[in-house]
């Protein structure tokens, strides 16, 4: 599911796909799009979140710094256009890198395929700016935990994983076809705690890239006066209703034993979001969470302590229904750009069955347009700020949508 995401909101980005709508409601754009294409280097710092990382391995080193390497299409809007001037210059593509962490044999080199986007946060003239970007996409060519061959790999359980970035840079604009970047970079992979292990591995670097703007020349960089009018935004409220799915793993401590349960247990759910939109940029509003987590609560009452090296016996029991049903209300924003939202919530669940449904709850979420009022929803749910939960892999409709339609 996961490749297939990825492949069609790539194919949606690169043919610079347009959304239809009333023609009222539209707002014209230039025809012309900047298209890019740029290499980038990001050497970084492994971040020592456990034993592997800090030199339990066969190499009786800790695993300190990494390297990747980057190829990127990215297409924006033209200049003089309205759309760029609402969102900050926005740009959107994807991305292919190679990665290394200097120990092939037990974690290997992954390669990563993601969707970017990003935008600028404040500009000093008209050539430096300040840009931030998100990646998000999926990692292959891991060599994850083996309780036989790869016993010392506790960081990464799966041979594909997700992949999560960050980047706050600067942008110079050395002539009317080449821009230089440098800046920090953030980055998280992960499984999405489908399978254990599940600790992931973080990293915090730096970037400097080149990219040559193919059909970009000074009539992009628009005099003060030549800005287009921005036309005032409606506020006005809308109704977004995503329904998701997903699978996960899930342990027990029983008499002070952690122990991993080896089945795989469905996750299913839907949100229901009133949202006040407040600006081009911004909408906030009040989420109903309903889930059903197949596997809180689960128990067992059978452990059978190993003797002699024999495995230990353990069976894992599911509790009744009512207690791996809840609803909440969660708190929600989501920043708002051409083709993208990110969505974050911070909730509870009001109406549960105890015990692993507890508690508060928080969600990221990027949601991808597919149509003017429909969209593909990858989202993460953590508990507690600090345990992981669920994925949710979904799709959404958005009722009363009254936003400006994007024409090319």
């Amino acid at each position: 599911m996961w490749k297939e995401l990825l492949l069609s909101s790539g194919i949606f980005l690169i043919s610079g796909l347009s959304v239809a709508g009333d023609l009222e409601d539209s707002i014209p754009l230039s025809n012309h799009f900047i298209h890019q294409l740029g290499m980038e280097v990001r050497p970084a710092y492994i971040i020592p979140t456990n034993r592997f990382l800090k030199g339990e391995n066969d190499q009786l080193k800790a695993l300190r710094g990494g390297l990747s390497a980057h190829l990127r299409y990215a297409f924006k809007f033209s200049a003089s256009s309205c759309v760029d001037h609402i969102y900050g210059g926005p740009y959107q593509g994807i991305g292919l890198a190679y990665y290394t962490f200097g120990n092939q044999k037990e974690i290997g080199n992954p390669t990563t395929v993601y969707l970017l986007q990003g935008g600028s946060l404040a500009k000093f003239d008209s050539r430096l700016t300040l840009n931030y970007e998100w990646n998000f996409g999926l990692s292959s060519g891991w060599h994850p935990y083996d309780p036989d061959n790869n016993p010392n790999n506790v960081v990464i359980g799966s041979k594909i994983n997700a992949y999560l970035n960050t980047n706050l840079y600067l942008n110079w604009v050395l002539s009317s076809q080449i821009d230089l970047t440098s800046g920090i970079t953030l980055t998280h992979f992960s499984n999405g705690n489908t399978r254990f292990p599940n600790a992931g591995l973080n990293t915090a670097g730096v970037k400097m890239a080149l990219i040559y703007n193919f059909n970009r020349n000074e009539s992009f960089f628009p005099k003060k006066t030549q800005q287009p009018p921005i036309p005032a935004f409606q506020r006005h409220f809308s109704y977004d209703l995503i329904a998701f799915g997903s699978w996960r793993r899930k342990g027990v401590v029983f008499n002070d034993n952690p122990l991993a349960s080896p089945e795989t247990y469905e996750v299913t759910g839907f949100n229901f979001t009133s949202f006040y939109n407040i600006g081009y940029r911004l909408r906030t509003g009040i989420s109903v969470d309903g889930v059903y987590d197949s596997s809180a609560n689960i128990y067992t009452e059978d452990y059978i302590v190993p003797i002699g090296g024999d495995d230990p016996g353990y069976t894992f029991y599911k509790p009744p229904l009512k207690n791996q049903l809840a609803l909440g209300l969660s708190a929600r924003a989501e920043y708002v750009m051409p083709f993208f939202s990110v969505n974050i919530g911070l909730g509870a669940n009001v109406i549960h069955g105890g015990g692993d449904l507890k508690g508060f709850y928080q969600v990221l979420a990027l949601k991808i347009e597919t149509s003017r009022n429909s969209f593909i929803h990858i989202g993460y749910n953590l508990q507690n700020f600090k345990d992981p939960n669920y994925l949710m892999l979904g799709f959404g409709y958005r009722f009363h949508n009254r936003y400006p339609v994007f024409y090319r």
